[in-house]
């Protein structure tokens, strides 16, 4: 199945990281802080550093950590000094659910290229949009797979937002929290610009267009070859 959409690897493990970052079909990174404190990462910095030595000429994303937007802007810009393939992850808000837009803005005028993240809503995205269209680029991630968990069917959010950024050359739709490997084909399906995923759902990607008649006969196999190992009787 050939697909337009462009493959990002979501994680803080280095190995894994690394692994993906050897696969021609990946085209950049996201992290987090709370990817990175699943990964052990203790010192935020020296990992971020530590990676970036590997991983120069795709996108990577590195997240700011404070609550507070003063210290959130000299994180922001501390980060993006690192290396000219990053992009700053400022969440939509903070968790006094105040929102972050006068800090993009600003971010997006000294040049700063921004991954702004946690969003759910087409307003939310609305709201980031002229100031992220006066910098050097940007991408919106909306996560699809939170949409899903609450009910509602993501696939209406996510397809409006690719209309709306056909006015904003400059700025991409990440398709971010995706719960299955068919989240990709969907991704695809609407033009969504990127797709940002676990290295589990990447690795299932050669299935992508399988017969499925093979792969009811591979899963009989499966069950079978597991209860002779298990020697079960009964």
């Amino acid at each position: 199945m050939e697909l337009n959409v462009k493959l990002f690897a979501d994680g803080a493990d280095k190995v894994g990281m690394l692994e993906m970052y050897a696969n021609p079909i990946i085209s950049g990174f996201t992290t987090n802080p709370t990817l990175m404190k699943a990964a052990g990462i203790k010192d935020y910095k020296s990992f971020a550093l530590d990676i970036l030595s590997f991983i120069k000429d795709k996108s990577i994303s590195f997240e700011v950590f404070s609550d507070e937007f003063d210290e959130m802007k000299r994180q922001a810009l501390d980060i993006a000094s690192w290396s000219e393939n990053i992009y700053v992850k400022i969440p939509i808000t903070n968790t006094k659910a105040e929102s972050s837009v006068e800090l993009i803005n600003s971010l997006s005028e000294d040049g700063v290229k921004i991954n702004v993240t946690a969003m759910m809503t087409v307003e939310q995205v609305k709201s980031v949009l002229p100031g992220l269209s006066k910098g050097p680029g940007g991408y919106v991630s909306v996560f699809a797979g939170r949409i899903a968990d609450a009910g509602q069917d993501p696939l209406s959010v996510m397809t409006e937002v690719v209309k709306i950024l056909r006015d904003f050359p400059t700025v991409e739709l990440i398709w971010a929290s995706p719960r299955e490997l068919y989240n990709v084909v969907q991704a695809n399906d609407i033009g969504c610009h990127i797709i940002t995923a676990t290295n589990n759902i990447l690795k299932k990607l050669p299935t992508l267009g399988k017969d499925l008649d093979q792969f009811s006969l591979e899963t009989v196999k499966m069950f079978y070859d597991d209860a002779s190992e298990a020697g079960y009787s009964i």
